[in-house]
């Protein structure tokens, strides 16, 4: 990918619950795709909450939170209807989750130099608590950068990094091909294996149920993935989302997000198979699609 420039983004599309009290970690275990016994103050992890017909709702990075809970970072605006949800599975269970946005911020340090100056070995999910801080390499790939959690009231500076805006962070997303909840992937409507959400570490296949398990586990093992995230470039602005992709005159898939040239679309890999070389337009514009270089499929 060639050099980031590094760059300091203040995160100010993604909230944060906070969730503790005893039965914090068994609730969530219950209910997401990954293992949450891998958080603690060393590492953070991707994780998702599907429907029972295991369709995509919500994505999150959760962070120990230095005692019983956690801290779940995901959209800004869809986390009231993500601690609604949470809610409704918690029956009993002794946890307690509120909206901490107002207090905690997100920032992320993206760039060659974002693990050294977070002070962490560059691998995803590595991370280090302190204080009312939280620091980790983003748990769903590396060259995503440096993700930081604290007080809203105290802004981030890193020497060497030069403020950047949200819109520098989304491209640099876009470029990697990694997806997003809610624009690049579908709420009740996408499956997260066809989003590319195992080889971002968000599913784990040996914890036991969660909701959603059974179908992402049957696909899995019955290898049955037909479409896939790709990320596409185009020397110009790309379509919006749901713009159909087309192999020469037949259509092989749909644009999803998308930031000036670079974007995702969902592409019907046998069908891109099948167009051999003939060219790729999206409304009659030319696109470049490609396999995300850290995707095994």
């Amino acid at each position: 990918m060639g050099m980031t420039a590094n760059r300091i983004i203040p995160l100010t599309d993604r909230g944060v619950l906070a969730i503790h009290d005893p039965d914090t970690r068994s609730f969530l275990q219950g209910i997401i795709t990954n293992d949450i016994a891998k958080v603690d103050r060393t590492r953070s992890i991707y994780a998702a909450l599907l429907t029972p017909q295991g369709k995509f709702l919500f994505d999150f990075i959760i962070h120990d939170d230095g005692g019983d809970g956690v801290l779940l970072e995901s959209q800004a605006d869809r986390l009231g209807d993500l601690a609604r949800r949470l809610t409704m599975y918690k029956l009993r269970s002794k946890a307690v989750i509120e909206d901490v946005s107002a207090i905690m911020a997100v920032t992320a340090l993206i760039g060659d130099g974002a693990p050294a100056a977070a002070k962490l070995y560059p691998g995803a999910g590595n991370a280090w608590r302190n204080g009312d801080m939280v620091a980790c390499i983003d748990p769903r790939l590396a060259a995503l950068g440096v993700r930081i959690l604290h007080p809203a009231a105290t802004p981030l500076a890193r020497d060497g990094f030069v403020p950047g805006t949200l819109a520098d962070y989304q491209t640099h997303r876009l470029a990697l091909a990694v997806p997003e909840g809610g624009s690049d992937v579908l709420v009740e409507k996408s499956f997260i294996l066809e989003s590319n959400f195992e080889e971002l570490n968000a599913v784990d296949f040996s914890k036991g149920c969660y909701v959603g398990q059974e179908l992402t586990a049957r696909t899995k093992f019955r290898g049955t993935i037909r479409r896939r995230l790709f990320g596409v470039t185009a020397d110009a602005a790309l379509p919006p989302p749901g713009t159909p992709i087309m192999a020469g005159a037949a259509e092989i898939g749909e644009m999803r997000g998308g930031r000036g040239a670079h974007g995702i679309a969902l592409i019907r890999t046998d069908r891109l198979e099948e167009a051999g070389d003939a060219p790729l337009s999206s409304n009659g514009m030319p696109i470049t699609a490609f396999k995300p270089e850290w995707a095994d499929f």
